[in-house]
């Protein structure tokens, strides 16, 4: 087969597919091309914006700058530098520490040992209108997911973008519809199906080994967790480089203080849903993917939850709910079950989660597929998975409507608790039926002049 070199600019230019198509051509890159150290020359790489650097994006961030087909380029926060990002009071983020760990790295395996060629930005919209951005990686609070990224794609790049697909129903549509529109490649970091044991479980169910499914369990973690700043409730001015104000964008006016922001922004309803999305897409889209629901949306939510009543916090510690599906399989998750996704059939059960798998009877697991039998889609890196499909124009282990469909129970979900009622969707209509107070909860009205 011919081999040719397909610049970075010539692939930009040629990437462009119709919805659904897939299409195939060689990217193998010659010796000839190749710059220091092994990498690809210049025109061969793929320019990366890194949005949000802190406790998502720096991982993530660090991903790519291991993968010698990506030049980061550009990082871009609301913060300039801070030591509150992260599970811990000390752990770094901001643009400044973004910038230094980008050049540190490409310093670190350059012959000349030194690097300067990162720039940085406070607003995600200077550094989208740059001219030589390919690809956007996006780790920012759930409310921006769908401004950020749509504005992304718009732009002509490929995007990948932290879970949940976005804060609300609305908004993940218009995110699954401007993917389809501009003929993008978009990775959602549920990144559990890159996991050998999730993909094994999920095969021994696909390919029948207990029986008949009967039912899926899902348990995730109890929420409102204080990861160290929690209690620092107190208003005060916002920390000097910290643009609170487009830190909140499209959220309503509301005053600092340190509670709010970072890690602790996700147990308040303006910015994320709580535990419900924050493991919920991890541990439901794996439900989804076992079970053969990629496509699927629940028919019925009936939920319950307790909320706050008083205080910053107002996303439910402890919930459950229950969903249910055309083929009248149910999904039930609840704070009460161990952290982890169980599918019980008639013949057993499989229980996959972060760090193995448990079955009923145990011999289950010692089980081997066959190689005429199922084997779902095989990813070992979410993020070269990625950039694989991007190099190739194919669908990635998890799109967006795939994570899409992943994250509907959990936000039909919060809004069955809100009201209190149980939830009939119309997944064709992309409606609640028959509740017009319901339905007016699948969006939230922006702060000027923000719009989708």
């Amino acid at each position: 087969m011919k081999t040719f070199s397909l610049t970075r600019r010539d692939f930009i230019k040629r990437s462009a597919f119709a919805a659904g198509a897939v299409l195939g051509f060689p990217t193998i890159i010659p010796s000839s091309a190749l710059g220091a150290a092994g990498r690809p020359s210049p025109s061969n790489r793929l320019n990366l914006l890194c949005i949000g650097i802190g406790t998502q994006g720096v991982p993530n961030m660090q991903g790519f700058l291991a993968k010698p087909e990506v030049q980061v380029v550009a990082v871009c926060d609301v913060n300039r530098r801070a030591t509150v990002y992260g599970y811990s009071n000390q752990s770094p983020g901001g643009r400044e520490y973004g910038k230094e760990l980008v050049e540190k790295t490409y310093a670190a395996a350059s012959v000349s040992g030194t690097y300067k060629g990162c720039d940085m930005y406070e607003d995600f919209r200077e550094a989208l209108a740059r001219p030589d951005i390919d690809l956007v990686s996006s780790a920012v609070p759930d409310h921006w997911h769908a401004l950020i990224g749509i504005a992304a794609v718009r732009r002509g790049c490929d995007v990948f973008s932290e879970k949940p697909l976005a804060r609300t129903l609305r908004e993940g549509f218009a995110i699954c519809e401007a993917v389809r529109q501009n003929n993008r490649i978009w990775q959602t970091d549920t990144w559990q199906r890159s996991t050998a044991n999730f993909r094994y479980a999920c095969e021994l169910v696909v390919n029948g080994r207990i029986g008949k499914l009967q039912k899926i369990e899902v348990g995730l973690p109890k929420g409102n967790v204080n990861f160290g700043i929690g209690n620092q409730t107190q208003i005060q001015p916002p920390p000097e480089g910290f643009n609170y104000d487009l830190w909140l964008g499209p959220a309503p006016v509301a005053p600092y203080c340190p509670a709010r922001c970072h890690l602790h922004w996700r147990w308040i309803h303006d910015y994320g849903a709580g535990m419900l999305s924050d493991w919920g897409a991890h541990h439901i889209d794996i439900a989804h993917w076992g079970a053969g629901l990629d496509t699927t949306n629940p028919v019925e939510v009936e939920a319950k939850a307790d909320f706050p009543t008083d205080g910053l916090w107002t996303t439910p510690a402890e919930f459950e709910f229950t969903a249910t599906y055309p083929n009248g399989l149910q999904i039930f998750v609840s704070t009460k079950l161990e952290n982890g996704t169980r599918f019980i059939g008639e013949k057993g059960w499989i229980f996959t989660t972060r760090g193995g798998n448990k079955a009923e009877p145990a011999s289950l697991l010692k089980e081997v597929i066959g190689a005429n039998e199922t084997r779902l889609y095989h990813s070992d890196d979410h993020h070269q998975n990625f950039l694989d499909c991007v190099k190739n124009r194919t669908q990635p282990i998890c799109p967006a409507d795939i994570a899409n469909n992943s994250i509907v129970p959990a936000l039909l979900a919060e809004v069955a608790m809100l009201t209190g009622r149980k939830i009939r969707w119309d997944a064709a209509r992309k409606e609640i039926i028959g509740d017009p107070e319901a339905n007016r909860l699948l969006e939230t009205a922006y702060r000027q002049p923000w719009a989708l």
